[in-house]
């Protein structure tokens, strides 16, 4: 029995000769780990500083046992990988480490009473020394800020989307690389770069010629999301179009369909998907942005359902309010407890609109056949 073994073990062992052991890669982690804490010991241990020592050592410690064992290919090889994943959790890093401190600051105002259905009308530093001194409940909440959130970013969603999406069709359809559709591209290209501050400004002077000075408004805000929204709306919607394949537009014209109803009917159609999840990543770039709205809707503590008049405030203006006014000065822990929360569901509905856009693209998607 041993005899018809031993060719089959010899087999096993020709195959994994000069391999390292697939356990290889726990028993160097677990020895950097190990190693990684007893020199942050000597030194003062800290949590970041432990990662970086250890991811150090592990890639050392892999690198060069490959190099042993398995030749200098293969070393190099193990050494590409670890840099790839380390650059990719470095990249992580960061989000994770916003994520966390929005969550662990955020939550606490985000539970508070009454923080999602009421305004900051009415509240005074007062309730703010209250809650610090005699442990009330804090009062106040974004329910203004969200709803003025929503309008004008409806409204900003309403002037980009046509104009983008009509500018994207000419620039495919019919621009032809023509000398208009050159300068469309350039100034798209120039418009996608410009600070948010200076779109803010661009809006307050022309409703400061139009309409007078001082006007600031909801709908002068989404002016100013809307020179934001359009370059980006331009861009992933001709990309989007470009895409779609001429055959298509072939066989319509063959029929006899005219180019305004192929483009109707069966271009925008068959780049649908793609169309609506750039216009919702447009939507996701533009509704934190603070400069603008501040230049153009000021801010206000209590609702405001008319977008033509009046200030309005949002809710990235919310947070910088809190931030930098307390309601209280002498207890400025409520404020930035309100602050907090705001800034955790803008987070919220950032996520929420990319994984939409992500669902708009699988749902809207061509259906192919086989």
């Amino acid at each position: 029995m041993s005899s018809t073994l031993t060719p089959a073990r010899s087999k096993r062992s020709a195959l994994t000769k000069g391999q390292l052991p697939k356990y290889a890669p726990y028993v160097v982690l677990g020895l950097a780990l190990i190693v990684g804490a007893a020199i942050l010991a000597l030194i003062g241990f800290n949590a970041f500083g432990w990662g970086i020592v250890s991811a150090i050592l592990f890639a050392a410690g892999l690198v060069g046992w490959s190099a042993a064992v398995e030749g200098s290919r293969k070393a190099k090889d193990k050494l590409a990988t670890c840099l790839v994943v380390g650059s990719f959790l470095v990249a992580l890093l960061p989000l994770i480490s916003v994520i966390w401190t929005v969550l662990v600051n955020g939550v606490p105002g985000l539970i508070s009473p009454g923080f999602l259905t009421s305004s900051m009308n009415g509240v005074t530093g007062v309730y703010d020394n209250k809650a610090v001194e005699e442990g009330a409940p804090v009062i106040g909440g974004i329910y203004h800020a969200l709803l003025g959130t929503i309008q004008i970013t409806l409204v900003a969603t309403v002037i980009s989307v046509p104009v983008g999406l009509l500018s994207a069709i000419y620039l495919v359809e019919y621009g032809h690389d023509g000398r208009l559709a050159r300068a469309i591209t350039f100034f798209v290209d120039v418009m996608t770069g410009i600070p948010s501050i200076v779109a803010g400004l661009f809006a307050a002077a022309f409703f400061f010629a139009v309409v007078g000075p001082g006007t600031k408004t909801g709908a002068v805000a989404a002016v100013a999301l809307s020179v934001l929204m359009i370059p980006v709306v331009v861009r992933s919607s001709e990309e989007m179009l470009k895409i779609v394949p001429n055959e298509l537009r072939e066989a319509a014209y063959a029929l006899g369909v005219r180019k305004w109803r192929t483009i109707l009917k069966v271009v925008i159609p068959t780049a649908i998907s793609g169309i609506a999840s750039g216009v919702t990543l447009a939507i996701a770039r533009v509704i934190g942005e603070t400069a603008p709205i501040l230049v153009t809707a000021g801010f206000a503590t209590s609702i405001n359902n008319n977008v033509f008049g009046g200030w309005m405030a949002s809710l990235p203006t919310f947070i910088y309010t809190q931030i930098l006014n307390p309601t209280s000065p002498a207890n400025p822990d409520p404020s930035s407890q309100r602050a907090w929360g705001a800034a955790l569901v803008l987070i919220i509905l950032v996520m929420v609109l990319n994984l939409g856009a992500r669902l708009i693209a699988r749902t809207f998607a061509p259906k192919t056949g086989r």
